[in-house]
């Protein structure tokens, strides 16, 4: 991803809001990897487990990212509940192995015209176990 200058606070640091906007961005081409990309129009139709409402971000901020640059975002599955769904994130520099920020992002699985958690589908269940097999210690989609 590339970090632009109206990313960037008064004082040259990437602005701290920025960090989370990066991190939606790679769960959104995460979702997109899977082959769960959909346009608002035809998400419901064509993937209902993409409906789903966020219930919780965090984000621990390690180190600033101060000006323009290329950055990475690492994202995988921390946790698969019943109707929550948890993902880890790290954003890092394109060319080395530390960490800006790391944090999470839940969301829950609903119901589309009710707007009620729901359980996620075996379908979406089977296709995170698969992405997951084989991909480190953790098991974690990285």
């Amino acid at each position: 991803m590339e970090v632009f200058f109206d990313d960037l606070d008064a004082v040259g640091i990437v602005h701290n809001i920025r960090y989370l906007l990066f991190a939606e961005r790679a769960v959104g081409a995460f979702w997109k990897k899977l082959g769960l990309s959909a346009t608002p129009q035809t998400q419901i139709v064509a993937h209902a487990e993409r409906f789903h409402l966020v219930k919780a971000n965090t984000i621990e901020y390690l180190r600033p990212i101060t000006g323009t640059c290329e950055l990475r975002v690492r994202v995988w599955v921390e946790k698969l509940g019943t109707t929550s769904l948890t993902f880890g994130y790290a954003l890092m520099p394109s060319s080395e192995d530390f960490d800006y920020a790391v944090g999470t992002r839940t969301v829950v699985s609903a119901d589309p015209e009710t707007k009620r958690p729901r359980p996620w589908s075996p379908a979406l269940r089977t296709l995170l176990e698969t992405a997951n097999s084989g991909v480190g210690q953790t098991g974690s989609l990285r």
